[in-house]
């Protein structure tokens, strides 16, 4: 009679049929691992782009608010730059009036001193038709009721500091009744002489009192001479 031990058999079929599993799931181990490491990866890499173009983006953002914020403070600059060319551009122009004003005035010294000068100088009985100023040149023409007056009046202006030599062109009679002389005198104007000027002062003067004129007349013997016009 045979004997078969069926819980030895199907204990050994079944450890049997295990085997086959447990090989499987062994060799499909590294496959997954690696599945697994490429998508961590991939992952990164993702991740990593992502914080680039953030960084990038960041970055671009900021320099173009750079750029306009430099762009509206040089709007500005420029606006103030303008401000100061036409300020300089002003004060330009108002400093070239300034100095012609200066140099109108300082024209206009030299023929008002000597005005005043030859109006002190001119004697009793001596009166002036017309004055002539050109280039620091003095043309004078008058009149006297005697050769004496007009001798007074030449040696006012050969003494008076402002005033070169004098030189008298003529003395006629040109009236007998009334008796009078006329005269014609010559003389330069040393004006930055007797101010104690470097250089000649009248030379300043030249062609603003050609034309000057100024008549006198005195009233009597009574010493008084009065400037009567100037053209």
């Amino acid at each position: 009679m045979i004997k078969i031990n069926l819980v030895r058999e199907g204990r050994t079929v079944r450890g049997a049929g295990a085997a086959p599993g447990a090989a499987a799931i062994s060799s499909a181990g590294p496959a997954n691992l690696n599945n697994i490491l490429v998508m961590i990866f991939l992952v990164l890499g993702i991740v990593g782009a992502g914080g680039w173009w953030f960084i990038t983006n960041n970055t671009r953002k900021e320099k173009e608010a750079t750029v306009a914020s430099k762009e509206v403070e040089a709007k500005r600059l420029d606006s103030i730059i303008k401000e100061v060319e036409d300020y300089t551009h002003r004060k330009e122009s108002l400093q070239k009036r300034i100095d012609l004003i200066n140099q109108l005035k300082q024209n206009q010294k030299g023929p008002v001193k000597v005005m005043d000068r030859i109006s002190q100088d001119l004697p009793d009985l001596v009166w002036l038709d017309s004055m002539n100023m050109q280039g620091g040149v003095i043309d004078l023409e008058g009149r006297g009721l005697n050769p004496n007056a007009v001798a007074n009046f030449v040696d006012n202006i050969k003494n008076d500091p402002l005033f070169e030599e004098p030189e008298l062109s003529h003395l006629t009679q040109a009236s007998q009744v009334p008796l009078f002389y006329s005269f014609a005198m010559k003389f330069h104007f040393a004006y930055a002489k007797a101010e104690g000027g470097a250089t000649g002062a009248s030379g300043s003067t030249t062609g603003t009192t050609t034309g000057t004129t100024t008549s006198t007349s005195t009233s009597g013997t009574s010493g008084t001479s009065s400037t009567a016009g100037k053209k």
